[in-house]
C-alpha cells in the first residue's frame, strides 16, 4: 500500500498539490514573524554602526579635554639649522627671549700619569716576546710592512727578535733592529747613515704604527714613545703595571673611593677592564677609562662644571699604581650666558633651565657659543588637529542619524529609511546642532560659543566647518587659555555638555538594540511553534489523503472482482 501516497494514484485527484497549496498559504504566518525579524535585525545593525560612531565622537570630544592640548607650547630658535634643543613645559607664558651663550659648561677630568705600564720586556734580549702577546696599545696584525722599498712578512706567532733579523735580510744587513728595556723603545739604524724610509700605501701589517716608528729622514729612527701598555683584560696581577700593588690582603683584595664612595677589587681575579666598569657602574659619578696612546687612566666627571674629582686609598694601592693619587685635575668650566641682555648668569651644565634663567617652564640645552632668540608660542597644530578630528566625528555622526532617518516623497511615492519610524533617534540630530549652537556658561573669557572660533554649519551641507579660519587662528594663538576654558570648563564647558548629551545617547541606542534582540529572540520561537503547527497540520492532511487513496483502492478492487465474478457466469449460460 506503500504506492497509495502517490498522489492521486487511486483516486485521479492530485491531492498532494492542494497540500501544498493550503500550506503556502499558511506559511504566510511564518513570512510574516520574518520580515518582523529582518526588519529588528536591519535596525539593530543601523544602530550598531550609530553607536560606534557616537563613541568615536565621545573619544575625539574627551580628546579637547587633555590638559596638555590647550596648554601646549611650541619652541623655536631665530638661529636656521639651530642644535639647540629646546622644550617648555604646558602652560609656560608665550613670548621671545634671546640667549647669548659665552662659555659651555665642561666635565671636570682627573688624568693620571703616563706610562704607567711596564716595558714590554725586562731585558734587551727580546727573543721570548711573539707578536701575539706583546703589551702595546693596539695588537699587531699578520702581513706585510715595508722597509727602504722592501717587504717584510710577519706573522703573529713570530718573535720580536726574528722580526729583527727579518728587517736585517730584506735590506741587506743596512738596517738593523734593537730593543732598549730602559726607555722601552725599538731603534732602527742604519749601517751607512742613509735615510730610513718607513712604509708602503699597500702594507698590510699594521707592526710599524704599533712600535711608534715613523719617518724623520735619518739614519735613525725610534719609538716616538715607550711602547709598553696595559692588559686591560686577565688578572690585574699580569696586567703589566709598572709600580706593584702591596695594599691588598692575603687573597689579593683590596679597596679604593673616589668622591666618597667605595670600589673593591681583586688583583688575581679581576682585570682592568672589571674594575673600571664597575667604577662607571657606581654611584661615584665618574666616568672611568684607559687611555692607550698615553698609557693612563682618565676619570670624568658625568656631570658638567667646576667640580671637583676626590680619590683616596691606602699607599700601595691600585690607584697609585694606575697614577691617579698623583694625576692631575682638568678643572670643567662653568656655562656662562645672559638673557634678554642682562647680567651675565653661569650654570653647571649645559641645559639652561628655569632655575639658572629664570623663565618659567623653558629649558634650552645649548651646544654651541652664540646668541639666539627663542619663541615660546601656543602649539597651534596640535589644538588645530584634536578640533578638525572633533568636527569630523561630530559631522559623522550628524550625516548618519540624516540619512537613516530621512523621509523622501517623489512622483507621489514615499520612502522611508531603516530608522524613519524611530522618533528618538530623529531627535538626536535636532539635539546635537542645539548643542553646538548653544553658549557655554560659567566661562569668563571671550571664547563662548564655536563661532566664535570660525566654526558654524555649511548652509548646504549642515555640516560643521571652519569657515573662518583667519579666526580660529587668532584664537588658537592669541588666546589659548580662554579656548582651553570654553571646551574644559568642569561640567558647564562645551566637552562637558556634549558629553552628557552623548552618554544618553549612547545608553539609549544600547538599550534600544538590546529590546530589539530580545524581540527576535522572541520572535525566533513564535517561528518555530508555527512551523511545528504547519507541520503536525501537513502530516495531518497527507494521512487523511492516503487513507481516501486506500480506501479508494479497495473499492476499486471489490468492484473489480465482482465484475469478474459476474460476468463469467452469464458467459457460460448463453
Amino acid at each position: 500500500m506503500a504506492g497509495l501516497s502517490l498522489s492521486g494514484l487511486a483516486s485521479g485527484f492530485d491531492w498532494k498539490s492542494l497540500v501544498e497549496q493550503l500550506m503556502q498559504v499558511e506559511q504566510v504566518r511564518v513570512t510574516r514573524l520574518e520580515q518582523e525579524q529582518a526588519t529588528n535585525t536591519q535596525q539593530v545593525n543601523a544602530l550598531s554602526a550609530l553607536g560606534t560612531r557616537i563613541d568615536s565622537l565621545s573619544a575625539a570630544a574627551a580628546a579637547l579635554k587633555d590638559v596638555s592640548v590647550f596648554s601646549g607650547r611650541d619652541v623655536t630658535s631665530s638661529t636656521s639649522g639651530s642644535t639647540w634643543t629646546l622644550s617648555a613645559s604646558a602652560g609656560s607664558a608665550t613670548g621671545s627671549h634671546t640667549i647669548a651663550v659665552s662659555k659651555l659648561a665642561t666635565a671636570a677630568r682627573l688624568n693620571g700619569t703616563s706610562d704607567i705600564a711596564g716595558g714590554l720586556n725586562a731585558t734587551d734580549d727580546v727573543s721570548g716576546l711573539t707578536l701575539a702577546n706583546l703589551r702595546t696599545g693596539a695588537a699587531p696584525t699578520a702581513g706585510t710592512f715595508t722597509i727602504n722599498g722592501q717587504k717584510i712578512t710577519v706573522a703573529t706567532t713570530d718573535s720580536l727578535a726574528s722580526v729583527f733579523t727579518a728587517i736585517s735580510d730584506a735590506t741587506g744587513g743596512d738596517v738593523t733592529a734593537t730593543y732598549d728595556h730602559t726607555t722601552d723603545k725599538i731603534t732602527l739604524t742604519s749601517a751607512t747613515d742613509s735615510t730610513i724610509t718607513l712604509g708602503a700605501a699597500n702594507d698590510t701589517s699594521n707592526l710599524l704604527r704599533v712600535l711608534k716608528l715613523t719617518n724623520n729622514g735619518s739614519g735613525t729612527v725610534t719609538s716616538s714613545g715607550a711602547l709598553g701598555a696595559l692588559k686591560t683584560t686577565g688578572a690585574i696581577s699580569s696586567a703589566g703595571l709598572r709600580a706593584a700593588i702591596t695594599a691588598v690582603d692575603g687573597t689579593g683584595a683590596g679597596s679604593f673611593s673616589i668622591n666618597g664612595v667605595s670600589i673593591s677589587y681583586n688583583v688575581n681575579t679581576d682585570s682592568l677592564s672589571t674594575v673600571l666598569k664597575r667604577i662607571n657602574a657606581s654611584t661615584a659619578g665618574v666616568t672611568a677609562s684607559y687611555d692607550s696612546a698615553l698609557d693612563r687612566v682618565v676619570l670624568s666627571n658625568n656631570t658638567n662644571g667646576d667640580l671637583g674629582i676626590s680619590v683616596s686609598e691606602t699607599a700601595g694601592g691600585l690607584l697609585g699604581a694606575l697614577g691617579l693619587t698623583s694625576g692631575s685635575l682638568a678643572r670643567g668650566q662653568n656655562a656662562e650666558f645672559t638673557v634678554d641682555g642682562g647680567p651675565t648668569l653661569t650654570s653647571t651644565g649645559n641645559t639652561l633651565d628655569e632655575s639658572v634663567t629664570g623663565l618659567t617652564g623653558l629649558s634650552v640645552k645649548v651646544d654651541s657659543e652664540t646668541t639666539q632668540t627663542i619663541t615660546v608660542a601656543a602649539d597651534t597644530a596640535t589644538m588645530r588637529t584634536k578640533i578638525k578630528s572633533f568636527l569630523d566625528a561630530f559631522n559623522a555622526v550628524q550625516s548618519y542619524v540624516d540619512d537613516k532617518t530621512k523621509i523622501t516623497s517623489a512622483n507621489g511615492k514615499v520612502t522611508t529609511s531603516v530608522l524613519s519610524a524611530n522618533r528618538e533617534v530623529q531627535g538626536w540630530a535636532d539635539q546635537l546642532r542645539s548643542t553646538a549652537f548653544a553658549a557655554v556658561s560659567g566661562v569668563s573669557g571671550t571664547i563662548q560659543r564655536l563661532e566664535h572660533l570660525g566654526i558654524d554649519f555649511d548652509g548646504t551641507t549642515g555640516q560643521l566647518e571652519i569657515g573662518d579660519d583667519d579666526k580660529l587662528t587668532a584664537a588658537l594663538r592669541d588666546k589659548p587659555a580662554d579656548v582651553e576654558a570654553f571646551f574644559q570648563t568642569s561640567t558647564t564647558g562645551f566637552v562637558a555638555k556634549l558629553t552628557t548629551l552623548l552618554d544618553r545617547m549612547g545608553k539609549s541606542n544600547d538599550d534600544q538594540q538590546e529590546r530589539l534582540n530580545k524581540t527576535n529572540t522572541n520572535l525566533d520561537r513564535q517561528i518555530e511553534d508555527v512551523q511545528r503547527q504547519l507541520d503536525a497540520e501537513k502530516e495531518r492532511l497527507t494521512a487523511s489523503f492516503v487513507a481516501m487513496e486506500s480506501a479508494q483502492a479497495k473499492i476499486q478492487q471489490q468492484g473489480t472482482a465482482l465484475t469478474n465474478a459476474f460476468g463469467s457466469s452469464s458467459s457460460s449460460s448463453k
